[in-house]
């Protein structure tokens, strides 16, 4: 296990909703299960103009998101964690003068003996990252002076990029004053315990790995599936769609962690180089009919689930009325190497579906030689799902002879569930994230040429539904599983696995 030296965390934009909602209460449940260092300080940055003592307040004390925590915990338990906060005001902008910024970091570096390490969180919208960073540089706050043995890392949100230009070009004004090494793409699917476990699965059983390539696996498909509709994000979402929003970084990464050849060790380097080679392996698809075949967007339609009227997508406070934008997107693609030639991958991702889930299917082949043909029908061939959320766990389904006279053939489930470990104390995905940051393991985190590999994969696909002929964007009544004829994109199957509530079930219906 990795060891935390002492630092100090800067997040810019620290007045926002993410830090209250996710940064800081993932930095109380760090802090309370020990794995800070003896000396950790965090300060805030953000235009409004608040004092240590009212950040205080905003992110701990009167914060909704650490009510409970607050009200249960020892208030001088609760009083310790507080005081490692205190708040910058950066004034009117974001690209400014940052000689006080500067000042204070060194003042709390000196004070609280952080030994010159710095890591920066940039809670703010792409567009302000190259300008933090080359004021982080101007005072030179990006690289530790020679006396200095402190390190300094930067850590930037989603979405990078809009295409592939522009995650380019982000990734060179951020290059400019980081190297790569400093740099952490934060993903925070990447830090689910069960898509790290896709390696584990992989790589430590001798029962998956030997079967894991084209000669035993007919397909792949993954779900993931949101029971909202947009909600209040409208405006960003008609500008995104859900291949931008969920395909082109959740589920690409999901993707590149099945298809990636074993990486020589556990180093995160390693990993990555690995994941690179698995995006760019990808066949990227240039032709119109190819696009048309191979590709499938939809949006909901207002329906009525359980009695009560449900929004379509057009009606969505900030959503044009007239929008084309996909809140259903099924892409089948092939993977051009050894290991996955002709072996189809199918990823859907929707919004307003009747389950939230995100779940892998490995589909393995029939035996070459059907003993029990006759009786062997309707599907029964075996399947592994890893069940990402909710309900985390593995589900294995095999044949089994029905008990009686003859050979019947029966589908039987062998599963494992996260919550039935007796340590199930599973760290959200922003702890252990930030605590891989805080520990300068970049396993988890993407590397400039992953992100623009995935990007060159989407874009062809993103200029085809903007500007292709032919191109239609199909209804669904919002709590169905997506277009009707979404299945036809599955070929030689009985269709997508419609999944229920929890891993064992397969509903196959909706309601609507």
């Amino acid at each position: 296990m990795n060891s935390t030296s002492n630092q100090l965390l800067v997040i810019f934009g620290a007045s926002g909703d993410l830090t209250a909602r996710k940064l800081i209460p993932a930095l109380y449940h760090l802090y309370e299960g020990g794995h800070f260092p003896e000396n950790f300080v965090v300060l805030g940055a953000s235009r409004s103009n608040m004092s240590d003592e009212e950040f205080r307040k905003k992110v701990v004390y009167e914060s909704p998101y650490l009510k409970e925590e607050v009200k249960t915990k020892d208030a001088a338990f609760i009083k310790k964690f507080a005081d490692i906060m205190y708040y910058q005001d950066l004034g009117d902008d974001y690209d400014s003068d940052y000689t006080d910024l500067k000042n204070r970091i060194e003042s709390l570096d000196k004070e609280c003996k952080t030994n010159g390490s710095f890591m920066f969180y940039l809670s703010t919208p792409p567009s302000l990252y190259e300008p933090i960073a080359k004021n982080l540089s101007d005072q030179g706050l990006t690289k530790g002076s020679g006396n200095d043995k402190g390190f300094r890392r930067i850590i930037v949100e989603k979405p990078f990029g809009y295409s592939l230009e522009t995650a380019q070009e982000l990734n060179k004004g951020l290059q400019k004053y980081f190297k790569e090494n400093q740099i952490f793409r934060i993903d925070h699917y990447l830090g689910k315990e069960t898509v790290q476990n896709l390696l584990v699965t992989r790589f430590s059983n001798s029962i998956f790995e030997p079967l894991w390539n084209r000669n035993y696996i007919h397909h792949v498909e993954i779900t993931n599936a949101e029971t909202v509709g947009v909600e209040k994000r409208g405006g960003y979402y008609d500008k995104s769609g859900a291949l931008r929003d969920m395909f082109q970084s959740h589920l690409l990464q999901i993707v590149s962690l099945i298809v990636m050849e074993p990486p020589i060790n556990s180093n995160a380097e390693e990993i990555r180089n690995e994941k690179v080679k698995a995006l760019k392996s990808l066949r990227i698809m240039r032709s119109e009919e190819e696009l048309f075949h191979n590709t499938m967007r939809g949006q909901y339609v207002a329906s009525s689930i359980n009695g009560k009227r449900v929004k379509g997508y057009r009606e969505e406070e900030g959503v044009d009325p007239e929008s084309k934008t996909e809140t259903y997107a099924a892409i089948k693609f092939f993977v051009d190497n050894w290991r996955w030639k002709d072996t189809p991958f199918y990823v859907r991702t929707a919004k307003q579906m009747p389950t939230k889930v995100t779940e892998v299917v490995i589909h393995f082949k029939t035996p070459h030689h059907q003993v029990f043909k006759d009786q062997d029908i309707n599907n029964k061939d075996n399947k592994l799902i890893i069940r990402i959320q909710p309900d985390e766990g593995i589900l294995i389904k095999f044949g089994v002879k029905v008990p009686g006279q003859g050979f019947q053939v029966e589908r039987a489930n062998m599963d494992f569930y996260y919550s039935s470990l007796s340590d199930s104390n599973i760290m959200d995905a922003y702890e252990r994230l930030l605590l891989d940051a805080m520990q300068g393991d970049a396993t988890l985190y993407a590397r400039a040429d992953e992100v623009e590999a995935a990007w060159a994969f989407v874009d062809p696909i993103l200029e085809y539904w903007a500007n292709g002929q032919d191109v239609n964007t199909y209804g669904y009544p919002a709590g169905t599983w997506g277009p009707k004829d979404s299945d036809d994109l599955i070929e030689d199957s009985n269709g997508w696995r419609n999944p229920g509530e929890h891993l064992t079930d397969e509903s196959g219906f909706c309601i609507i």
